[in-house]
């Protein structure tokens, strides 16, 4: 039963570091205009990424392949 106690007790105090680690954290966003363009082209570059492999995209391309094993 001591055991089931200490096992408890560490993750405990392994969520609490957690949690004081996150809330340290900077989460503010980026105030120069370097750190800005940045952040600007890492979102187009996700937006583009999410259409162009999107499962819209994936099942539109497998319906126009070409090749031996086209129904």
């Amino acid at each position: 039963m001591v055991e089931v106690g200490i096992l408890f007790g560490l993750l405990g105090a392994a969520m609490l570091g957690l949690v004081v680690v996150l809330l340290r954290r900077q989460n503010g966003r980026t105030e120069n205009a370097e750190g800005l363009r940045i952040e600007r082209a890492r979102l187009v570059q996700a937006q583009n990424d999410r259409v162009v492999h999107g499962s819209g995209a994936v099942r539109d391309r497998a319906h126009h392949t070409s090749g031996p094993h086209r129904p």
